[in-house]
């Protein structure tokens, strides 16, 4: 019989990868089956019918093994939600950072904002957080939580970028940042969320809404002829 090899402590990286397997809690692939299971019962019986035994069904895996990546249903949601936001601002920054002409690029950042805030699964995440708000602040926190990838900040840097370049006039560009956040999201993505719109947006819809923001932020903003 081979004589089985264990892990030393100081290579158990180099070991796990020589077995190609994944230490508890590590593999990514088992993660994703998991969230994947569970935000398909959360978007269809809400955070509150939600059971652990029915997550376990729609993923695929024992209890066991779910707690051995999240601690409970709560966790569980907290990640959907931070994943939902991350799918939606990842290219937002590098729209920021590109370089590009001003008006191009706050349509750019204003048409895919739209459009990540308006899908059916955003919507669904974001009411159901609402929906638990008063007793699990923190999941909707997460969701607008302060970070490097916090949209208000992100914005407030390009324009004060944009007003040290002289292409926007901007007394406080943190203002002038929220203001445009709304221009962008505040009516569609209302519709959207409190139910007057039923369907996502079509794509000349959110072009001609960011085509109105860019068009109206820079006509109070735009620099003087």
């Amino acid at each position: 019989m081979p004589k089985t090899r264990f892990c030393e402590a100081g290579e158990a990286p180099r070991c796990r990868a020589r077995r190609g397997r994944h230490a508890a809690g590590e593999d990514p692939a088992k993660r994703a089956q998991i969230l994947e299971g569970a935000g398909e019962v959360f978007m269809r019986v809400g955070f509150d019918a939600a059971s652990m035994n029915d997550i376990t069904r729609a993923a695929g895996v024992s209890k066991g093994t779910i707690y051995v990546y999240f601690e409970n249903k709560e966790e569980l949601f907290r990640t959907i939600i931070l994943e939902t936001r991350k799918r939606i601002f990842a290219d937002l920054r590098s729209i920021l950072e590109s370089g590009g002409e001003v008006e191009e690029t706050l349509r750019r950042f204003s048409m895919t904002l739209i459009t990540g805030l308006t899908q059916d699964d955003t919507i669904r995440a974001m009411r159901i957080a609402i929906s638990v708000a008063d007793r699990f602040p923190k999941l909707v926190q997460a969701f607008f939580a302060n970070s490097t990838e916090n949209l208000q900040d992100a914005v407030t840097d390009f324009v004060a970028a944009e007003c040290k370049k002289g292409r926007l006039k901007v007394d406080d560009p943190r203002i002038a940042g929220s203001q445009f956040l709304q221009l962008c999201t505040g009516h569609i993505w209302k519709m959207r969320l409190f139910g007057l719109m039923e369907n996502e947006p079509q794509p000349a819809e959110i072009a001609e809404t960011a085509e109105n923001a860019v068009s109206m932020f820079m006509r109070s903003y735009g620099p003087s002829e």
